[in-house]
């Protein structure tokens, strides 16, 4: 099974990356058959990422997301997930493109973590429902910010191509901008409810298993930042709203905030001790 875990995971990287290269072909030169080849690639990626979690679910009889390894493949599959069913339902050219040039590099960067299993001597404390729900949940609400992140850059994007009168078929395949500001918007409506319940839960099962709570846990700090950020995006959008090429730079502020947070900070962490 491990074998046969790691063969899958290779195919996986090579196939990735023949897809990513695929769609930044299609970008560069708008060539549609290539761009239908990368799709079933990337069809077969998300195929075979989901066979491997199962794999390692039955080696290791649980969910497979706590370890680092596993969080970072987690959140590439939930990338390629999304980028797969928006792209199914609305047809938003160069989406999947960028959105796994994300989700590849967090492939890459799981070659170079522990692929093992839990250590040992935190089996009891770290193997809880309540913790993986926490996980599960920060990570859904972090690939919900990529994909806005994503649509932001497209929007930046196409404003400059616009306001340099750059015609071409490149323009004609994006979606006009308010279009655009509204899926900026619906990714993060989406994403910060789940990373707000998810930021909650960690609290309950540090609250049940840890003697004191880690208020002031880099990783918590971050959590909360990344929160109030992207809590302001949303305030300014429906309140004030506020839309347009400043608020797009704003989404992609708030996704700067996810990557030191998600990094950076599990550096500086006691509290995720486990995870980096």
């Amino acid at each position: 099974m491990v074998a046969s875990a790691g063969i899958i995971y290779a195919l996986t990287i090579v196939l990735y990356s023949l897809s990513v290269l695929g769609y930044f072909i299609d970008f560069l030169q708008n060539n549609r058959k290539v761009n239908r080849i990368a799709f079933w690639l990337l069809s077969i990626v998300w195929m075979l990422q989901t066979l491997f979690f199962v794999i390692r679910a039955l080696q290791y009889d649980r969910l497979p997301i706590i370890t680092p390894f596993e969080g970072l493949f987690f959140y590439a599959w939930l990338l390629v997930s999304l980028s797969l069913i928006i792209n199914w339902f609305f047809r938003v050219d160069f989406l999947v493109f960028f959105t796994n040039v994300v989700g590849f590099v967090m492939m890459a960067f799981s070659l170079f973590t522990p692929g093992g299993d839990v250590p040992s001597d935190l089996n009891e404390l770290l193997i809880s429902e309540l913790l993986i729900v926490h996980v599960t949940l920060i990570m859904v609400g972090y690939a919900a910010f990529t994909i806005a992140f994503v649509f932001a850059a497209l929007y930046v994007f196409q404003h400059h191509l616009l306001k340099q009168k750059r015609w071409g078929k490149r323009l004609l395949r994006l979606d006009n901008l308010p279009k655009m500001e509204r899926f900026i918007f619906w990714m993060t409506t989406f994403g910060v409810p789940f990373m707000l319940l998810g930021f909650i839960l960690g609290f309950v099962w540090a609250s049940i298993q840890l003697s004191q709570l880690p208020w002031l846990d880099a990783k918590v700090i971050g959590s909360a930042v990344v929160l109030a950020v992207y809590s302001a995006y949303l305030y300014l959008w429906a309140v004030r709203h506020r839309r347009g090429y400043n608020m797009a730079l704003f989404n992609i502020a708030g996704f700067m905030f996810v990557l030191i947070n998600y990094f950076l900070s599990s550096e500086l962490t006691d509290f995720h001790f486990w995870y980096f």
